[in-house]
């Protein structure tokens, strides 16, 4: 597998609330190598030539364009970048994954039948396949052969997936199971050749099985009449009595809830670059319509709302890049050497990942809020034209919205961030308790005299922030912490955005240190202050929830001394922000 050329410190999920790094010791889209840029003009080239001429017949679903544009990005390797050689994979990093995911995400119907494809429905193989099965379907769905569709969901089991109804029965002699059931909403579902199918062995068991379509009993059922992703194919599937030898078993008989849940970090992860792609191309299509829509005798682009507009679309998209590409260092870094010719390859992988979890909600949850936010203000900047088909931005407006579902909802993972941090500290794999215990200290020793509000010492206090509502909250709620949902979501946010900030502040100085980033230390110098805002507002939220009396006075106290903050002129920022990206008409920094 081809890796990143940089050494990065090894680091463990939620220990960035702990520690503190350099510029150096993150990954930024700087740091990408040539072969990394060679990948992404590749995918440049193929969304120009095939995907972007295809768009209209993609969204109409005309029969097989959609799967011969696939087959095509098949043939420049684009469906198998992180699979193996030996299965017809390109052998890359994941950097080389996150990047074909941004430049094909800018249809969101294409994306999802691509993404479908090479994540959800390709990687269960990938990563939980005996090599028997490996070799019998990897390489066709490296080169789109077959086609993948993963089906976990059903009509009464959506967040709640264990709920799943499905079952799948060993027969008298032992050779084959039998599944019946129903599962919904499955992406690529009415176009699909292979089906990872999730059922419960004697109605208890939750286990994944490798199913052909072609198989008597399996039927998708009719296209779902959807919001959005218009030309992507969604159905049910039903089995009805489908006899699935026990040689496709996927994993071991009970573990699927495994598989399940992995799969679905690695979908969470890669969300944060669909989002990226996604926004940047509605950003692009906002600027040049800004410079052309005239108002008043001017371009819109010269009114200082639309400026605001498209400076804050620029920034909401800085942060999001530079987190996802930050994750994307984390993993690879605490993968360090490695090769599918290991014995333990795919456990390896999956296990880097699986550190990150809660790193991966973050992704999940800032990069689909992120494009809800880019999309509306196109649709908005675009006037009553956005509302009218003929302009991207409508459709853009209506494909984004299924992101905060996808992956396990916006809620789902705002609960899942902050119970997988605790669930660490419990278990002793994250030093939380004694991290807390000097942020207390801190607080009954007071402000430092000539403490200065320096961007090292926001994202410190942003940090300090989230373990005070942590502390605060698991000192009233103790072990039944983990049942309320909205203070979970709180410390979350609060996370997030310290998370953000760091990341922001860290990739600017990295750009400043080579020369470049002018527009970068301008978006870092209006991100911050305003993620300060979000993080006290959810503080007072989870602080209020958890305190009361002179407790919660006091604790207010301190927040305010952790949120102060120095006002920048933002409206200046914004304008100087907007004015370069409306004449270079594309995302930079």
């Amino acid at each position: 597998m081809a890796t990143t050329s940089m050494a990065l410190p090894k680091t463990k999920g939620g220990a960035f609330l702990l520690e503190s790094r350099l510029p150096e010791e993150i990954y930024t889209p700087e740091d990408f190598t040539d072969e990394h840029l060679a990948i992404a003009r590749t995918a440049d080239e193929f969304w120009a030539k095939e995907i972007l001429p295809n768009v209209e017949k993609i969204q109409h679903q005309e029969p097989g364009v959609a799967q011969a544009v696939l087959r095509k990005s098949a043939e420049l390797g684009l469906t198998a970048v992180v699979l193996p050689e030996q299965y017809g994979g390109m052998e890359l990093d994941l950097t080389s994954m996150m990047i074909v995911a941004e430049r094909l995400s800018r249809d969101g119907s294409y994306s999802a039948w691509h993404g479908a494809h090479t994540g959800i429905g390709t990687l269960p193989l990938l990563f939980y396949g005996t090599d028997e099965q490996k070799k019998r379907y990897l390489p066709r769905l490296a080169s789109a052969e077959l086609i993948a569709a993963y089906c976990l969901s059903e009509p009464q089991a959506g967040s709640d997936a264990l709920a799943m109804k499905t079952r799948a029965d060993l027969s008298a002699d032992g050779t084959h199971y039998v599944l019946n059931g129903q599962k919904m909403w499955i992406t690529n579902g009415g176009h699909a050749d292979l089906y990872t199918i999730f059922a419960k062995v004697g109605g208890e068991k939750v286990t994944a099985f490798l199913v052909e379509r072609a198989w008597a009993g399996v039927k998708p059922g009719a296209e779902e009449k959807k919001m959005g992703i218009k030309g992507s194919s969604t159905t049910p599937i039903y089995l009805d009595n489908v006899k699935v030898p026990v040689e496709n078993v996927l994993g071991e008989v009970g573990k699927g809830h495994h598989i399940a849940f992995n799969i679905l970090n690695m979908g969470r992860f890669k969300l944060g670059p669909f989002a990226t792609g996604g926004a940047k191309s509605v950003l692009q299509a906002c600027l040049k319509y800004a410079k052309e829509r005239k108002a008043f005798g001017k371009p819109i682009g010269d009114f200082g709302m639309i400026q605001h507009k498209l400076a804050e679309m620029a920034i909401r998209i800085y942060a999001v890049e530079t987190m996802s590409y930050r994750v994307v260092g984390m993993i690879q870094a605490a993968l360090g050497e490695f090769s599918w010719s290991e014995p333990d390859a795919s456990q390896r992988l999956l296990k880097a990942v699986e550190e990150f979890a809660m790193e991966c909600s973050y992704m999940k949850v800032s990069g689909s809020e992120m494009l809800d936010y880019v999309v509306d203000e196109g649709v908005q900047i675009h006037g009553g034209y956005g509302y009218h088909q003929d302009y991207m931005v409508e459709r853009a407006y209506r494909d984004s919205r299924i992101n905060r579902i996808f992956e396990g909802t916006s809620e789902i993972n705002r609960m899942l961030a902050t119970g997988m941090l605790l669930k660490r500290a419990q278990k002793g794999l994250l030093p939380l308790v004694e991290a807390v215990k000097k942020v207390q200290a801190e607080v009954l020793a007071g402000p430092a005299l000539g403490a200065t509000l320096d961007d090292a010492t926001l994202v410190s206090n942003a940090k300090k922030v989230a373990l005070l509502c942590l502390g605060v909250a698991y000192q009233t709620y103790l072990k039944e912490l983990d049942q309320q949902q909205e203070i979970l979501a709180g410390i979350t946010d609060i996370g997030m955005s310290a998370f953000a900030m760091e990341s922001v502040y860290l990739r600017t100085k990295k750009l400043q240190a080579m020369g470049k980033g002018e527009l970068a230390a301008g978006m870092k110098a209006v991100f911050l202050p305003s993620a300060i805002e979000t993080i006290e507002k959810a503080a007072r939220y989870v602080l209020s929830a958890s305190s009361s009396g002179d407790a919660l006075r006091t604790n207010l106290a301190v927040l305010r001394r952790f949120t102060k903050v120095e006002l920048v002129n933002s409206v200046a920022l914004r304008r100087k922000i907007a004015a370069r990206l409306l004449e270079a008409e594309r995302f930079l920094v």
